[in-house]
């Protein structure tokens, strides 16, 4: 990759060490899940209370992060003055509510690896709505970078090694058939989707003469509201409040994963602000490479000739795609861009 490349994928070193951070939570997030699960692959802890409780975190830490530079007064504020912005909102949290918990279902029934490649097919479905939202044209390369990249996911479902006569045996599956968990990780993907783009359109276009924190409260208030209503709705609110299940939350297994999960919320919003949502998911194909292998050390989930091309052909991709990679910056605010002052704020 060349210095003029790399620029352009990074434009500043904040940018690179989100990148960074970023892949490294989510795979942490794949492991971490998985860790907490019981010997059937079920969850000793009911995992929407977990999401909740997650939600709740992520808006403390924005409001604590905004509160360290600001008053409390001053966010009221800010939430009053920009309550259009905080309605508009509604939208990525309801997505990002039931892509939450699709993501702890979708995870007791495949192996990290196998979630995490699935999960790649959502890169020609971001192409498409990154287009219409921001009404960007991708070049040739860059949607045969796209392509290749979903052609690469594909190869996970061909098992190359496995003996006909000695039928594979796994505790979760590690291809995908026509059913529930196929319609589970569909939804989980059009959610992602249609989440991360609008998100990156909220914080560079809608908002973005919003402080990124504020956004972040915004976020975080419609998603409890979001979680709430669908608690309600399927009748399990009194469920996720109930004692036992309460206390199961402060087990150190499921505390981890709170933590690292809200870590992930607040460093989502520092990728989209200062990188894309394109590039958002090739950093979601190299948690690929991470989670294969730390999967095969920690659960002893085998790696494949499958999994092997695959992981090679995303890398590929990748690759490619670095020579020519989609430029969104911020809308300029005054004489400075967004970028600048999140760099101040951080």
């Amino acid at each position: 990759m060349t210095s003029s490349s790399w620029k352009e994928l990074f434009p500043s070193k904040l940018s690179f060490i989100i990148f960074v951070l970023y892949i490294l939570l989510f795979v942490n997030q794949g492991i971490l899940v998985t860790s907490s699960q019981k010997s059937d692959n079920q969850y000793d802890y009911n995992i929407v209370t977990v999401v909740l409780f997650t939600e709740i975190l992520k808006l403390a830490l924005s409001s604590f992060l905004y509160c360290k530079e600001h008053s409390t007064k001053q966010l009221v504020i800010e939430i009053v003055k920009n309550k259009n912005v905080l309605l508009l909102y509604f939208v990525p949290a309801l997505l990002y509510c039931f892509y939450n918990n699709l993501a702890f279902v979708n995870l007791s029934s495949f192996d990290p690896t196998t979630y995490y490649l699935l999960l790649q097919f959502r890169v020609v479905i971001t192409g498409i709505l990154f287009q219409i939202i921001f009404r960007k044209t991708l070049s040739k390369k860059q949607w045969v970078s796209l392509l290749i990249l979903t052609f690469g996911c594909m190869l996970k479902q061909i098992n190359f090694s496995q003996d006909p006569a000695k039928p594979e045996e796994h505790h979760k599956s590690s291809s995908i058939t026509l059913g529930i968990d196929a319609s589970f990780i569909l939804i989980q993907i059009v959610c992602s989707c249609l989440a991360g783009v609008y998100n990156e359109y909220l914080l560079k276009r809608q908002g973005a003469d919003v402080n990124i924190f504020v956004q972040n409260v915004f976020m975080y208030l419609d998603s409890i509201v979001c979680n709430v209503l669908v608690l309600g709705f399927t009748g399990k609110i009194r469920e996720a409040f109930v004692y036992k299940n309460v206390v199961k939350v402060f087990h150190y297994k499921v505390l981890v994963v709170i933590l690292n999960n809200a870590a992930i919320g607040i460093v989502t919003s520092f990728f989209l602000k200062t990188l894309n949502s394109i590039l958002k998911t090739f950093a979601s194909a190299l948690e690929l490479v991470l989670t294969a292998i730390l999967s095969y050390l920690f659960f002893s989930i085998p790696i494949h000739l499958n999994t092997v091309l695959a992981i090679g052909t995303v890398m590929f991709a990748i690759y490619m795609y670095s020579q020519n990679p989609v430029q969104n910056s911020p809308k300029t605010v005054g004489k400075c861009t967004e970028e600048e002052e999140l760099i101040e704020d951080v």
